[in-house]
């Protein structure tokens, strides 16, 4: 299958870049991701089927990562695409380029997911980040935010009823024919249907490590340990992940499980666990702000796209972009951009 040539810059796009300053956060990644390494891993992708010739893989994924830092949908990446210079410029568009559409957006991106590239190229850019000696591993802080789903929500169970043992709530909870994956959950006194998306990020970089998208009728703390590295010195998480069994698999790991403890009416909390609580939630709300820069900044306070699946790989690439630009805060050159 052939590939578009683009790249090619003409006289025009030399009077171009001459007068224009560019985007230094844009500029700067370009710097510091080793992009051989990411298009091995887009080497994964099957062939094209037949047709027009496609656009190269690694400006495709670019395209992608521009899409999560400015909250953009695929028409308007479209767009942009089409009339921003620094856009053209980070994916390797010169003047005379012809740029994708908002469909080809979606196929390279659900081929991403059908292939499952979305996760080995978070990987891939966290082991780079790794590489750099940017994750501290002195701690890991879980959490977990509702995310409301893009459809109109079903009329919501007049009884929602508890999560059964294993965190899920009841099937019997109405969900939406447009996104069957979507459930009904209580927070708070209130309703929501959709998903939960669940992190796990370092203490002292912000680096986001693990991520998990579920329904949002799964409890927190069922995917809880998925959110572990194993290499970290403590874990912090709220009075949601307290558990007994958690507790000293941690600790037999040689972990230190640093989480909130969760009264009941038969054991109220004593005032060493209440002070253990206040230390602990000091330490873990950097994951809180996580979560306000995914659902402001990155424009995700309810999901784009119909299905877990979709979903879920959208999360993972918002999660590598938001690394990749703290990435540039804590690199050397970072204070200077």
């Amino acid at each position: 299958m052939a590939y578009r040539q683009v790249g090619q810059p003409s006289f025009a796009d030399t009077l171009v870049s001459r007068r224009g300053k560019g985007n230094p956060v844009l500029r700067r990644i370009g710097e510091l991701v080793d992009w051989a390494a990411v298009g091995g891993v887009l080497g994964g992708l099957p062939e094209p089927e037949r047709g027009a010739p496609a656009y190269p893989r690694l400006v495709m994924f670019k395209a992608l990562l521009l899409q999560q830092w400015y909250g953009l949908s695929d028409p308007e990446l479209e767009e942009a695409l089409d009339d921003r210079a620094s856009f053209r410029d980070f994916c390797g568009f010169v003047l005379g380029d012809e740029t994708p559409d908002h469909a080809t957006i979606w196929r390279f991106r659900d081929a991403l997911r059908r292939a499952g590239l979305d996760e080995r190229l978070f990987s891939e850019i966290l082991r780079q980040i790794e590489a750099h000696g940017l994750v501290v591993r002195r701690g890991t802080l879980i959490d977990a935010s509702l995310i409301p789903a893009a459809v109109k929500p079903p009329k919501p169970p007049e009884d929602p009823q508890p999560p059964g043992p294993d965190g899920r709530a009841p099937s019997k909870l109405v969900n939406s024919k447009r996104d069957p994956d979507a459930r009904w959950t209580k927070k708070g006194g209130k309703r929501y249907f959709g998903y939960k998306a669940h992190v796990g990020i370092d203490q002292g970089s912000a680096i986001i490590r693990r991520s998990k998208l579920t329904d949002a009728a799964v409890n927190d703390t069922v995917p809880a340990d998925e959110l572990v590295c194993g290499d970290e010195k403590a874990v912090y998480a709220d009075q949601a992940y307290d558990k007994h069994e958690r507790r000293s698999g941690l600790a037999t790991r040689g972990i230190k499980p640093r989480l909130m403890f969760r009264p009941n009416k038969h054991h109220p909390l004593t005032e060493r666990q209440k002070r253990f609580n206040d230390a602990v939630g000091k330490r873990r709300a950097p994951v809180e702000q996580v979560f306000a820069r995914l659902k402001g900044s990155y424009r995700w306070a309810r999901a784009r796209y119909l299905g877990l699946a979709r979903n879920q790989t959208h999360l993972r690439l918002i999660c590598l972009a938001m690394n990749l630009k703290r990435w540039v805060v804590l690199s050397p050159a970072g204070a200077a951009v």
